[in-house]
């Protein structure tokens, strides 16, 4: 299924005329991996323009923080901002890290491996951008927690805020005003990073 993307404004979000089906959807964004690519559980796709410098310096800081952590750990495994999840709700995100529990990932054979992945993270990591939306990316984090998360830690750069998200209390964000460190409880518990570059 081909799409021209040439000419289309982003962001955008567009409803295909006929649904794809996961295998589809990877291909199609694999055909546009220059774009970030969501589908929302409605079946509708919405397509963002890369990340800028500073945005994705800072998500790649995490992402690296934490695989290094969870290498050490070992109980689980850590992916950046390029992975796929496929949730319970039918929407597919991509957070910019996130951290899966062990049993979990090794329960997929290599062949499920290498598409999007078929689970909610346990712990996901999502940094704001300057050109997104706020209320938008509160609304994703809430989708996480709905849909399997049991933590979640969204980062405002601009306004020096982190606030964190647990299933334990959903919908009852705990904000924290530019933070010197955070250490993740469970399930991530242990996973520790100072947060200079972040707020820089």
């Amino acid at each position: 299924m081909a799409y021209d993307l040439s000419s289309i404004p982003l962001p955008a979000r567009f409803r295909p005329d006929v649904a794809m089906d996961d295998d589809a959807f990877l291909a199609f964004c694999r055909a546009n991996d220059g774009l970030r690519i969501e589908r929302e559980s409605s079946g509708e796709i919405v397509m963002m323009t890369p990340a800028g410098g500073r945005s994705d310096r800072r998500g790649l800081f995490l992402a690296r923080e934490l695989d290094y952590w969870a290498e050490e750990d070992g109980r689980g495994v850590a992916f950046g901002s390029s992975a796929g999840f496929i949730l319970p709700d039918g929407s597919m995100l991509s957070p910019d890290a996130a951290w899966v529990c062990a049993e979990v990932w090794n329960a997929l054979s290599p062949e499920l491996q290498e598409k999007l992945l078929p689970f909610c993270p346990d712990f996901v990591v999502e940094v704001l951008s300057r050109t997104d939306s706020l209320r938008e990316a509160k609304e994703k984090m809430e989708q996480w927690i709905a849909n399997g998360a049991q933590l979640g830690w969204l980062f405002d750069p601009y306004r020096k805020t982190l606030s964190i998200y647990r299933a334990s209390a959903p919908g009852i964000p705990e904000i924290l005003s530019e933070p010197d460190a955070i250490e993740a409880g469970e399930p991530a518990a242990g996973f520790r990073v100072t947060l200079r570059r972040i707020w820089g």
